[in-house]
């Protein structure tokens, strides 16, 4: 079982970017831009790289490789964004790696890319990418190829080479069991092992609700690999366990002022079986709230207002700033009842939000994050 922080400090090492690695400081794929150049770098890295493995590590500065990390980015379905947009898709898995120096809030992104064996190209056009584009590596950079191309295997002893030093041991586990619970002892810290093999770790706040128990604050993390499973300040969590699997469904507070509810977001099951393999399967299970269209247009309209008194540098009223603080859920709740312009406006109030301040911007996150799982689900 490979150990993620030492493969990526491996990775680090290994001079610079080259045709099977790549390296960025962030990926934004809410847009059309980030989307495209991220599909770009999975082409290239795919067509380099037939018989191995390549990687993309992200939240790390370019010219010095320091260590920034990036926010937590838990969309599972980043293999359907994949599939739609790439001929021969490679295997694509985007895993978040805690480093001890990091904020509770920041991880280093894992890419992982697994070839077909096949060309990789564009299937349809993005951005200022036409359908059909195929993509190489040429050193660091990622280039078009408008020739036939022959795939060659230049890289798989070097690759194979760094994961066998990264891979993991008694020494790593124990260590970071004790990282782990000595950095969450404040809320209620855990482990479990399964399958004499696998060690999760787990924290959060509890709390009982009419004889159900939940979590807030919660960080999960896969001990064996340094892969941080699950990280959420905001919402609710309900956890459940057996021999064989931990289970998580988590919840989002979503409405207007007094008629707010939790409702169902997604579950993750991680099993874990005999042979030393585990899976992560999830499941979408949120069912948007409707509300009257009445009160919907009103809400748009004041959040639109507010929107334009940012826009111009106005203050803001004690109302409008506590309605500023919803302003995020309430025009995703709008989107999802088919007002379709709310998303627009959602990502036009971006850099005006980040620079409220940072409890604005971070619910503002979280609106986008429960958008993209809706979208690609």
């Amino acid at each position: 079982m490979i150990n993620k922080r030492l493969l990526i400090k491996h990775l680090l090492a290994h001079n610079d970017e080259n045709s099977f690695y790549d390296k960025k400081r962030k990926v934004d794929i809410s847009h059309k831009e980030g989307k495209a150049k991220f599909l770009k770098h999975v082409c290239a890295l795919s067509n380099s790289n037939p018989k191995n493995n390549s990687f993309i590590v992200i939240g790390v500065e370019d010219e010095d490789n320091t260590i920034i990390g990036v926010d937590f980015f838990d969309d599972s379905k980043i293999q359907n964004l994949i599939n739609a947009y790439l001929t021969n898709p490679p295997i694509v898995q985007y895993e978040n790696i805690p480093f001890p120096h990091l904020s509770d809030d920041k991880v280093v992104g894992l890419v992982t890319i697994r070839a077909t064996g096949k060309i990789t190209s564009l299937r349809k056009n993005i951005w200022k990418y036409y359908g059909g584009s195929v993509f190489l590596r040429d050193g660091s950079i990622s280039m078009p190829k408008v020739f036939d191309i022959e795939i060659k295997d230049v890289n798989s002893k070097i690759v194979e080479a760094i994961e066998k030093h990264a891979q993991n041991n008694i020494e790593h586990t124990l260590n970071g069991v004790f990282d782990f619970l000595n950095k969450r002892k404040d809320v209620n810290a855990q482990y479990k092992v399964f399958k004499e093999y696998f060690v999760v770790c787990w924290a959060g706040l509890k709390k009982e609700i009419k004889e159900e128990f939940f979590y807030s604050r919660v960080d999960i993390e896969l001990i064996n690999e340094q892969v941080r499973l699950f990280f959420s300040a905001l919402d609710e969590v309900s956890i459940s366990i057996n021999e064989d699997s931990f289970k998580i469904i988590e919840y989002v507070n979503l409405g207007f002022q007094g008629r707010k509810k939790y409702y169902q977001l997604e579950e993750t099951l991680i099993t874990f079986e005999e042979n030393a393999n585990y899976s992560i399967d999830t499941k979408l299970l949120f069912e948007p709230p409707q509300f009257d269209k009445k009160d919907l247009h009103h809400i748009y309209n004041t959040n639109n207002a507010i929107l334009e008194k940012l826009k111009k540098g106005l203050t803001l009223t004690v109302s409008e700033q506590m309605d500023l603080k919803n302003l995020p859920a309430t025009y995703l709740i709008c989107y999802l009842n088919l007002f379709h312009q709310a998303i627009d406006k959602l990502n036009e109030a971006k850099p005006y939000l980040k620079n409220y301040n940072k409890e604005v911007y971070d619910l503002y996150k979280e609106s986008l994050r429960i958008l993209r799982k809706v979208k690609y689900s």
